[in-house]
């Protein structure tokens, strides 16, 4: 038996990877509340946020659900399975995003108040929904807290990115 409360084996931990629609993502659990993530292609690729409030959950050895509602009204839920790299990912995205998505591409901290009018505004539905499976192509410890992990749009990554780390 695994102890549920325990997210050590999470926190600070780094991931890219890629959906099997072959959207890429990347995110690091900074501490047991708080995400930071970018998005390196999908349709709001570029797009990059920092201390976004998360709920973690461990639902076994090695598996971690995370969970949140950004600014946009895009709620979001991933299965990360570390033991066997498997991702599982389920993003509900406003008819707004789906009808302009390039409206969020930015880095959503400077533009919060912007994304809650664009959010108030909608359109909020039909709700797209995005339900995939993804593999973990990268994963590293970084500690707890690390402001440098996740810190540009994709755009701005080196070459060979994250192969230079």
């Amino acid at each position: 038996m695994f102890d549920k409360f325990d997210l050590s084996g999470f926190v600070g931990k780094h991931l890219i990877y890629t959906y099997d629609n072959g959207w890429n993502y990347e995110f690091y659990v900074k501490n047991a509340s708080t995400l930071d993530y970018r998005i390196h292609s999908g349709i709001v690729g570029n797009r990059w946020v920092k201390d976004q409030v998360v709920d973690i959950a461990r639902v076994g050895q090695s598996i971690y659900k995370i969970s949140w509602t950004e600014p946009t009204g895009t709620d979001v839920s991933l299965i990360a399975n570390l033991g066997d790299k498997l991702f599982h990912g389920t993003i509900f995205f406003p008819r707004w995003i789906i009808n302009n998505p390039e409206k969020t591409v930015c880095f959503q901290n400077d533009h919060i108040t912007e994304m809650e009018t664009l959010r108030e505004a909608g359109p909020a539905y039909p709700t797209e929904v995005i339900n995939e499976f993804a593999t973990i192509t990268f994963i590293r410890d970084c500690g707890e807290d690390n402001d440098s992990v996740i810190t540009c749009a994709a755009k701005d990554l080196p070459p060979n990115y994250p192969a230079n780390l």
